[in-house]
């Protein structure tokens, strides 16, 4: 499988555990004053004039966590420092993070790092993050035939 495969398979396994615990949070009403998808499809109406429904906010969660973030990746893995896909995907997973607090809460209304709706929001973002990179490298590391924990070669 060439790498940018690997990259989106890897963003949409990653994307569906993320949407797991979203959901699992929301079902145990942890940070009701915080729903990704429900901004999502907010900032989806605001700037592009879709519908703000659920199902544009979650269309929009899927294509951004497979094709935008796991195409990224998959372009930047060979760069990214680390060792481990594992260990990649993590720092991947925290520029993204970075990338959400600096440009999309503030376009949000959040503000700077999601701070207008408490602290816990960009606490619990960042865990959730860090998740989806721990999952989105060891996928991509199983499916470009790396055993997970092992340190790719730097020529690809």
């Amino acid at each position: 499988m060439n790498r940018y495969a690997a990259g989106a398979v890897a963003g949409l396994v990653a994307t569906v555990v993320l949407s797991a615990l979203m959901l699992l949070k929301s079902s145990l009403g942890m940070l009701p004053q915080f729903n990704a998808i429900a901004m999502l499809a907010g900032m989806a109406n605001q700037y592009a004039g879709l519908p703000a429904t659920p199902m544009v906010g979650w269309v929009i969660h899927l294509l951004i966590g497979t094709l935008l973030w796991g195409l990224l990746f998959a372009w930047l893995e060979p760069r990214i420092p680390g060792g481990a896909e594992t260990v990649r995907g993590i720092l991947f997973s925290i520029g993204t993070w970075v990338l959400m607090m600096v440009i999309v809460m503030p376009l949000a209304g959040a503000g700077l790092f999601g701070l207008q709706t408490g602290l816990p929001v960009p606490v619990a973002t960042l865990v959730l993050h860090i998740i989806f990179g721990v999952v989105l490298g060891a996928t991509y590391g199983v499916l470009m035939h790396r055993a997970p924990g092992h340190a790719a070669t730097a020529a690809r």
